[in-house]
């Protein structure tokens, strides 16, 4: 039966809900990188690919899938994941880490200057919290509409339009003079700089598989992470002795000198633009350094044949207008991450995973009273207090990535499963989430704990050793549990995972943002270690959610592909009438992306 045989080429796209992207090889296409590896030439007949599909594999009566990480032998000329290089891919990540750094520079930087903000504008602490709870907010907000155009349009055209907001946000808060203008441009700060959290997931996922996502993810947020080490200490700096309008001033400096070499040299990665990075980008995808390699391409291919030249050319520009096709390009929908929050896995992994960044954030937004109170330190030596924290947050991601890769593959190992380097994963009988959660769970447990000493050090008032070191534990443990499960979202949903990680984005920010505006009035209420303690409670409560994933998310991710499969099924017959009636059968070398982003929007 014709549906028979795309169920036995399942990857991980169907396994994971949505899926990674893969070019299907219709026709016996080769795709080559050329010297710029931008470049695709087409090894067989023109007229046979045009009119001959490939049937030879269930001839052979072959079932191993092609381009696909399985427990099948892998045809040595099947398609790579990704065509950068390891070069590239370590330029591409440390472009995301550093854009991602904004971020929470943006907000951290900010904690110092507190004290001195509700001073300068009248208000009270707990008013001026109100600045971080409506920062948090569209953190979350925010994410739900920059991912959806990432995934639709390409990431470039998302990061780029992300950071001009930013700095005009940021300019207009050096310069306001109202607190009502400060919490409307706090706002929109965080509108500008939170995208660069989702996107950096989505450049991660469209150029590394899941056997080796775990480390570039680590180095993609080790730049966010690098934030809460230095940015309380900058914000301190410049609150003490230049005004705490210098830190706005810092920000818009810090990013001009950023955007600039981003934007000329950052390529796109987008797999519905760029597919595997093989399809050179075109219009605002493009950077400088795509522009130069193009010119590049056209005087090496000056040396081939003509009859190679034009297979060259007619094959890149099929690819480019087949994706610019199937992009459909619209204004960015934030409701489109709800369907991702309504699946059952992902509603629980991400009602947990914001249970802990609230637990996290807590630390952080009472710590700067705190101090004040029980130190009386300035915001200079609070900023310096926020150090321990931050280098534990700074290396969490490196070390959780690690410790998700080494679980992954001894797992494989333990079941027998082959990991191929650079090509997909058929996951369907991996357990995946047994993987991420046996990293997660550990430190969450020492990070809990660590919370719960926490609260009654600060209600001791002891020596202040004792929180400092606590702030560090719970930086590792609680952000590497955190990159942990924000990981396991990203293997879920690595089709649109700017999406995935906007609606993870969307439930911890708003969650966050409701923790943030209590924590002052719970500490009043509460006492500082009954507060602290319920906090931890909270998070020990809720913890055999784990479990419950453990458990039961194999087999609702399994349902999931079952759906999804079935919709792409129908997606492909489209696809393939289209093509027969519009295109007379003509070679497409790249329209399966377009098909599983159909399928993806069928779901």
């Amino acid at each position: 039966m014709a549906a028979s045989a795309p169920q036995q080429h399942l990857n991980e796209d169907s396994a994971n809900g949505i899926g990674e992207t893969e070019e299907h090889e219709k026709h016996e296409t080769t795709l080559e990188k050329s010297p710029d590896s931008h470049s695709i030439i087409s090894t067989h007949s023109a007229s046979t690919a045009s009119t001959q599909p490939d049937h030879s594999r269930h001839h052979r009566g072959e079932n191993e899938p092609h381009a696909t990480e399985s427990l099948h032998p892998i045809p040595t000329n099947s398609t790579p994941y990704s065509i950068f290089t390891t070069k590239q891919k370590r330029f591409i990540v440390l472009m995301v880490a550093s854009a991602g750094f904004f971020s929470p520079l943006s907000a951290n930087i900010y904690f110092p200057a507190l004290n001195t903000l509700a001073t300068d504008f009248h208000v009270s602490a707990a008013t001026i919290n109100l600045t971080l709870t409506s920062y948090m907010i569209f953190q979350g907000l925010a994410p739900t509409i920059f991912g959806d155009l990432a995934d639709m349009a390409g990431r470039r055209p998302a990061y780029l339009i992300g950071f001009a907001i930013y700095v005009g946000a940021c300019i207009g808060i050096a310069c306001c003079e109202s607190y009502t203008a400060l919490l409307i441009l706090r706002c929109l700060q965080s509108s500008g700089s939170s995208g660069t959290i989702a996107l950096g997931s989505g450049v991660v996922a469209d150029i590394a598989t899941s056997a080796e996502r775990g480390v570039w993810m680590g180095w993609a947020t080790s730049g966010p992470m690098v934030a809460p080490a230095i940015a309380p200490v900058l914000g301190g700096i410049f609150a003490q002795f230049l005004g705490w309008r210098w830190i706005f001033w810092f920000l818009t400096i810090a990013a001009c000198a950023f955007l600039i070499p981003f934007a000329l040299t950052f390529p796109e990665t987008g797999r519905n633009v760029v597919g595997n990075g093989s399809i050179a980008p075109q219009g605002w995808n493009m950077s400088l350094l795509n522009y130069l390699q193009a010119r590049k391409t056209s005087k090496h291919s000056a040396a081939q044949s003509p009859l190679e030249r034009t297979l060259s050319r007619t094959s890149q520009r099929s690819a480019q207008k087949q994706l610019a096709q199937k992009r459909k390009l619209r204004i960015p929908n934030p409701l489109n991450c709800v369907s991702v929050i309504l699946e059952k896995d992902v509603a629980l992994l991400l009602f947990y995973n914001s249970l802990v960044y609230c637990a996290f954030y807590d630390v952080m937004a009472s710590a700067p009273q705190l101090l004040s109170e029980i130190y009386g330190y300035d915001a200079l030596q609070i900023g310096l207090c926020f150090l321990p924290f931050g280098v534990g947050c700074f290396l969490a991601p490196t070390l959780s990535g690690k410790l998700m890769d080494w679980n992954f593959r001894r797992t494989a190992h333990k079941i027998g499963y082959e990991i191929v380097k650079g090509k997909m994963n058929d996951l369907r009988s991996f357990p995946l989430e047994k993987v991420r959660i046996g990293v997660a769970v550990p430190q969450i447990i020492i990070g809990d704990a660590a919370l719960l000493c926490y609260g009654w050090t600060m209600q001791a008032e002891t020596s202040l050793a004792a929180p400092l070191v606590l702030m560090f534990i719970m930086g590792l443990t609680l952000t590497g549990a955190f990159n942990a499960m924000s990981v396991m979202l990203v293997d879920l949903y690595p089709l649109s995972p700017a999406t995935a990680t906007a609606a993870n984005n969307l439930v911890r920010c708003l969650m966050g943002a409701g923790a943030t505006a209590v924590i002052i009035y719970m500490i009043d209420a509460m006492g500082r270690g009954w507060c602290f303690t319920f906090v931890a409670a909270v998070v020990a409560l809720f913890s055999p959610i784990l479990w419950v994933l453990e458990k039961w998310g194999p087999g609702w991710r399994e349902a999931r592909r079952v759906r999804v499969e079935l919709a792409k099924e129908r997606a492909d017959a489209e696809q393939t009438l289209a093509e027969e009636g519009a295109l007379g059968d003509a070679p497409s070398p790249v329209a399966d992306y377009g098909v599983r982003e159909a399928a993806e929007e069928k779901v």
